[in-house]
């Protein structure tokens, strides 16, 4: 964590928690008691707003999401070391290698091929035995969603439903032993988040949903072993109906978003 405090202003951090919250009272009222993690998505949002969140003593959040990985590696290095990232933007070979190095990374939730994964693989090993010959903070294993491309868009990322994705998740759980399968993902269709209610379900949450349990069978897994992430501000109440295990909300927490150009990693 950077030496400089972050300044922190009191109106805005108020307004963070007060939406925080209200997104954390929306999950409880469709959860029917199931534990459903929020990843507030910070992207292009200073690090004073997540330390606002994560030190506010009425949420205490830790579970933060950002989809560019150099500005996810800038924000680790002036926060605490308590937040817990998501990496969860579009997962490219050059990402790897620094990603698996931060050492408070608990997940990446856009794997889509061997390599990428036998690329985590080995670097989180290297960091993990680095750190247990050191006096340093234990390292864990770094937790991965296979992306699914459930809805078959050719601009979306992600693994084709069926053999390509059971086989991805066999070879991590097989080859990659410094990693660990937390589950799948998918961002679906704009159109059917934007369709979607807790009452009217989402076609890309039904195939997301239906992968899981392939690959839980395929596999051997016990049944509801593996993790649905499903579900963003536009949807997330009806996934979290569908099974979803996390949702992921960035503009109804933290507002709407400048463009990247203009966005500072420190205000």
């Amino acid at each position: 964590m950077s030496s400089t405090p972050l300044k922190i202003d009191p109106t805005r951090a108020s307004t963070l928690v007060s939406q925080l919250q209200g997104v954390q009272e929306r999950i409880l009222a469709v959860a029917k008691g199931r534990p459903v993690r929020l990843v507030a998505v910070s992207k292009l949002k200073p690090a004073n707003d997540i330390l606002a969140l994560h030190e506010a003593p009425q949420v205490k959040h830790v579970h933060f999401g950002e989809n560019y990985a150099q500005e996810l590696q800038q924000k680790a290095e002036l926060l605490p070391r308590s937040i817990k990232w998501h990496f969860i933007g579009g997962l490219q070979s050059t990402h790897c290698k620094p990603l698996a190095r931060i050492p408070n990374l608990f997940a990446v939730s856009s794997l889509d091929s061997l390599k990428k994964a036998q690329t985590l693989n080995r670097v989180r090993g290297e960091l993990m035995m680095s750190s247990s010959s050191a006096s340093s903070q234990k390292i864990e294993k770094l937790n991965v969603h296979v992306q699914v491309n459930t809805s078959g868009e050719e601009s979306k990322s992600g693994c084709d439903p069926g053999q390509e994705t059971v086989e991805l998740c066999k070879a991590i759980v097989d080859q990659c032993p410094h990693l660990n399968l937390l589950g799948l993902m998918t961002i679906g269709a704009i159109a059917r988040s934007k369709a979607t209610t807790p009452e009217n379900e989402n076609e890309d949450f039904v195939v997301l949903r239906e992968q899981r349990d392939l690959v839980e069978k395929e596999l051997g897994l016990e049944r509801g072993s593996l993790e649905l992430s499903m579900g963003m501000s536009e949807d997330f109440e009806g996934a979290i109906v569908m099974g979803s295990s996390e949702v992921r909300v960035g503009r109804t927490i933290f507002g709407e978003r400048g463009s990247k150009a203009e966005a500072k990693v420190v205000v």
